[in-house]
């Protein structure tokens, strides 16, 4: 019986007007979000190309290292055609030094203020906001719509359960909705191969359980649009606590998470934290040039080697000393700001795990390298990548130092 169940609603729901519709406009929406992040991307790629030669032949035509200023551009990352995630809000390109601290600037957003306000069109978007919405469509009359048709007591007329009834209904829709929405996911992964994007076999397993949790995205809706229909007797008053179930999901959970997390954890603002780094920093130059002087008073003036070498030892020893000094206060500064934020984002998540879309957006993030922890792993590779480029310095001019210098020339 279930068979014969699952076959009438297959036919019920492929044949009718409203799966023409929704499959025709979800394809191609998942057709042009691939083709989107795939511009986007071929884009990125470009003005990331672009920046490394001109920042290459600007160190190319220094004659003193010590003039030099290096940049380093984050590479786009392929993943980043279907899940934009925090990609867009967070620095291109770094401004390269051999101490202190590194900071990210120029992000796709800050260069293209019109991108921030409308977004990106990506597989994320589909699934949260298309993908949900057409779940409902689809399942708030799957039950109580039969039995407005006088079709339901024609139905239980033979002998057939409630479970076999309903799952026949859940079944149906998952099979006539989810199956076909594969075709435009494989269409779009045929145009990665035929734009050439580089994904490697880890990243082709990433892109597939992105689909997959969409999908499943897609079922959770259909199922609670199902377990309403079959609650209430009327379909329109189904459809209005699906919609409401829909809106607290997508809009008001998520965000309302952040705000509630918010409350709970304060953390402190980084214009706050950066004001503390800049008078710090303008107390150890005061100090600092007191120091010069007092060197210079306890000694005469000379452009002898001796006098010479001993300054340069004196300039590099307080050197040291006061970028450990502002290591040590920046490091607790940041610890600080850091482990509040990391409670914050904790509360905020579990807080939003309520809504399914919430749950599908911090997967994909998460699988496809975009999340929130982005930013945190590109500068632990810039700090790496900081420890390198001073020892390169070190060799060429036999000092890191970020400070003011005191050069004699004879």
């Amino acid at each position: 019986m279930l068979k014969i169940l699952l076959e009438k609603e297959l036919r019920d729901i492929v044949y009718s007007t409203k799966f023409a519709i929704t499959f025709g406009a979800a394809a191609v929406l998942l057709l042009l979000s691939f083709y989107v992040g795939i511009r986007n991307y071929q884009e990125s790629i470009k003005e990331y190309e672009a920046a490394r030669t001109t920042n290459a032949s600007n160190v190319a035509s220094l004659t003193d290292w010590r003039s030099v200023q290096h940049r380093v551009f984050r590479k786009p990352q392929p993943l980043e055609v279907l899940v934009n995630g925090v990609t867009n809000d967070v620095g291109r390109t770094t401004d390269m030094r051999a101490s202190g601290e590194l900071n990210l600037i120029n992000s796709r957003f800050s260069a293209d203020p019109l991108f921030a306000v409308f977004r990106f069109l990506d597989l994320n978007f589909v699934v949260i906001i298309v993908f949900s919405l057409f779940a409902i469509l689809f399942g708030y009359d799957a039950i109580n719509g039969e039995k407005e048709a006088g079709t339901l007591k024609l139905v239980f007329s033979n002998k057939v359960s409630r479970a076999s009834f309903i799952l026949s209904k859940l079944l149906g829709s998952i099979l006539a909705l989810a199956i076909p929405l594969l075709i435009p996911l494989l269409v779009g992964c045929l145009l990665l191969l035929g734009f050439g994007i580089p994904l490697s076999g880890a990243e082709w397993v990433r892109l597939f359980l992105i689909a997959g949790a969409g999908l499943l995205c897609f079922g959770v809706f259909l199922t609670l649009s199902i377990m309403i229909s079959s609650l209430v007797t009327r379909s329109s008053v189904s459809f209005l606590l699906s919609l409401v179930v829909w809106i607290f999901s997508v809009l008001i959970v998520p965000k309302g998470s952040v705000v509630l997390a918010s409350q709970i954890i304060d953390v402190p603002n980084l214009d706050a934290i950066e004001s503390q780094k800049r008078k710090f920093s303008a107390d150890q130059m005061q100090r600092r040039m007191q120091a010069f002087q007092n060197f210079f008073s306890s000694r005469s003036m000379s452009t002898d080697t001796g006098f010479v070498n001993t300054m340069g030892a004196f300039q590099d020893s307080l050197s040291k000393v006061y970028e450990k000094e502002r290591q040590d206060f920046y490091g607790r500064l940041n610890e600080d700001w850091r482990n509040k934020k990391d409670w914050q984002e904790r509360w905020a998540f579990g807080f939003s795990r309520v809504s399914p879309t919430a749950i599908f957006q911090i997967a994909a993030m998460n699988l496809a390298g975009t999340d929130v922890e982005m930013k945190l792993r590109y500068q632990a590779e810039l700090n790496r990548y900081q420890e390198g480029y001073a020892k390169f310095l070190t060799s060429k001019t036999g000092s890191t130092a970020d400070f003011m210098r005191v050069v004699i020339r004879r």
